[in-house]
């Protein structure tokens, strides 16, 4: 695995140069900001983009082609930029096992925006994650909002401290020691919420009570990783008694639910739907994109967290087979890109091609749910950041 992976990163050659202006000429091009275009133009300047539609391009633009032109391709959930390919322990910090809670625990501390994954998941058009701690104790820390460049997180982030990841169900349960069960879970829980209601940051410096504190004045979200149907009430519930804004994240079995989940508002940021079926995913389905759909919930897809090398799934092929379960081309497209923009709450910077957003694009030589399809060309904020030669 080592090797295929370091083969394919030997397969990008990073550009040089930086254009002010560039034109990227598609066949077709999906803006996700209306229909799509045929022979469609994107014109970029300064880092912005400039114009979409059908026309000549102007004189003095860097033009580039491609079969078909996307947004860069936004994904609403990983660990890359925490956890790194080598699968050691010196590049695994998403999670911190020495205690169950530790929302104080700040993902820009722990990025490393030089992980070869990251250049791994760029070579398939990913311009924005939503990266930090990951499922594996109760609160496992904050998560933070990226582009894919940059050698300092400075120069990559976009949201330092965008959720507060948590984990309900088996996933938080102790080796040895508590939480043991879900009572003892949503118990720890609750009682750090109480607390956090009476602080004042103002007049203590306690970083896990302020983090919660944030969470309770609506300036964080939780993110809360769940998955069986009874979890995912328990979940609302918490997120009604303390009026708090929530994602469920993976929620393999809220196609049972969908009604309470649509009552309450929150949107899914839903498994990857190649996600293996057992354990507490055992009911899991490769349609939970179209019933979420269905239903008429807000929701994304993501890569998730893997823990095998290499730590990370590719959210286009997830997408592409989404596209083969219920959804439809655009629809699957939407789902990485504009809808998981709008989850996030970035959806003014990245997600579509439109005129004043981010110039973030993803270039392919054909279906980019198609495996034999390349992702030829990536743009970022207006710079060539990779192009492949195969």
């Amino acid at each position: 695995m080592k090797k295929l992976l370091l083969t394919a990163l030997a397969a990008l050659i990073f550009v040089p140069f930086s254009s002010a202006q560039i034109a990227v000429k598609g066949d077709v091009v999906y803006t996700m900001a209306g229909d799509p275009i045929e022979n469609g133009v994107v014109l970029m300047r300064d880092g912005k983009i400039e114009r979409v539609g059908q026309f000549d391009i102007p004189d003095g633009y860097e033009v580039m082609e491609a079969a078909v032109v996307t947004p860069g391709l936004v994904d609403a959930h990983t660990v890359v930029g925490l956890a790194g390919y080598l699968n050691q322990p010196h590049d695994q910090d998403q999670v911190e096992r020495s205690a169950p809670i530790q929302p104080e625990l700040r993902a820009i501390d722990a990025y490393n925006p030089r992980e070869a994954l990251l250049e791994w998941v760029r070579g398939f058009g990913v311009t924005t994650m939503h990266t930090g701690h990951g499922p594996g104790v109760l609160v496992s820390g904050q998560t933070m909002i990226v582009k894919t460049i940059g050698n300092d997180v400075q120069e990559a982030v976009i949201d330092p401290a965008a959720m507060v990841a948590v984990t309900l169900g088996n996933g938080a349960r102790a080796s040895s020691g508590s939480p043991g069960t879900r009572s003892k879970m949503i118990a720890m829980l609750r009682s750090e919420l109480l607390k956090a209601q009476n602080y004042d940051p103002e007049k203590g410096t306690d970083l896990r009570m302020a983090t919660l504190k944030a969470v309770l004045d609506g300036d964080m979200r939780m993110l809360i990783t769940v998955e069986r149907s009874h979890d995912i009430l328990t979940t609302l519930r918490l997120a009604e008694e303390f009026d708090i804004d929530i994602v469920l994240d993976s929620a393999s079995e809220a196609y049972l639910v969908t009604e309470q989940i649509k009552e309450a508002g929150v949107p899914v940021i839903t498994h990857p739907t190649m996600a293996r079926h057992g354990g507490e995913r055992a009911n899991a389905t490769f349609e939970a994109g179209a019933h979420l759909r269905d239903a008429g919930i807000p929701f994304a897809l993501q890569s998730g967290f893997e823990a095998y090398v290499p730590k990370t799934r590719v959210i286009l092929f997830e997408a592409g087979v989404a596209a083969a379960n219920g959804l439809s081309f655009e629809e699957a497209l939407a789902s990485i890109t504009i809808d998981a923009a709008r989850i996030l709450g970035v959806d003014e910077r990245v997600g579509s091609l439109e005129a004043g957003k981010d110039a973030d694009i993803a270039m392919y030589n054909g279906d980019p749910f198609e495996y034999t399809t390349h992702a030829i060309g990536v743009i970022i904020n207006g710079e060539v950041v990779s192009t492949v030669v195969r």
